[in-house]
């Protein structure tokens, strides 16, 4: 408007105004705002509730409209009115005071936000509504866009890695005792063969358990 010389109104609203002119006169505007998710509070939530220690916006949105949204959802940090290659030089800003012994994740679903999943050390998708340039850049996918979903990974991700270490664990505990048994005489046949089948087969059931994670709570 101001690049045409055409005068409209100023709307002080936290909420991306359109503003529309017909023949270089002023007809009026349209006020666009996103609805948050449902579950977008809690899962931000349950993820501080599990030790993630700080959470960061990056938005293309006005200023007024992330830090509404930053607001109503908790969120610690808001860097608004980012372009494509802003968003880029946040994450690398955001990587370098990240600790060595922490990840970065990052999640999006627009075309834009590809460049970013690509870079971050761990990108998540939504993949109900998200483009194909973000599913194909990410690392993980939602396939519901829900974002206690991510919350429900991550406690998915923890188990699974103590279920690992539990069958390596046991694996290499079965063995070393039947090994120093079997140089000493004292193990059989059927000792080596629980050693090795039996262990294998305690190392899958107890790998089961991560199917029945449901919901995080």
């Amino acid at each position: 408007m101001q690049k045409e010389q055409i005068e409209f109104n100023t709307i002080n609203t936290p909420s991306t105004i359109v503003h529309i002119a017909i023949d270089k006169k002023y007809a009026g505007h349209l006020i666009i705002s996103d609805e948050l998710k449902e579950d977008s509070k809690s899962a931000l939530q349950r993820l501080k509730h599990m030790g993630i220690h700080k959470t960061v916006m990056l938005t293309g949105d006005s200023k007024l409209v992330a830090a509404k949204v930053a607001k109503e959802l908790g969120i610690d940090e808001v860097y608004a009115e980012l372009l494509p290659q802003d968003k880029m030089e946040k994450l690398e800003m955001l990587e370098k005071k990240t600790s060595s012994k922490g990840k970065l994740v990052f999640v999006g679903d627009g075309i834009n936000d590809a460049p970013v999943l690509k870079g971050a050390d761990i990108g998540i998708a939504m993949g109900a509504l998200g483009s194909d340039a973000a599913i194909e850049a990410a690392d993980i996918v939602l396939m519901t866009d829900e974002p206690t979903k991510i919350a429900c990974a991550l406690k998915i991700a923890k188990r699974t890695r103590l279920i690992v270490w539990q069958n390596i664990i046991l694996a290499l505990g079965v063995k070393l005792v039947v090994l120093s048994l079997g140089a000493g005489g004292i193990a059989t046949l059927w000792e080596a063969v629980f050693a090795d089948v039996g262990v294998a087969l305690l190392a899958v059931l107890n790998s089961m358990r991560v199917m029945k994670i449901g919901q995080v709570k």
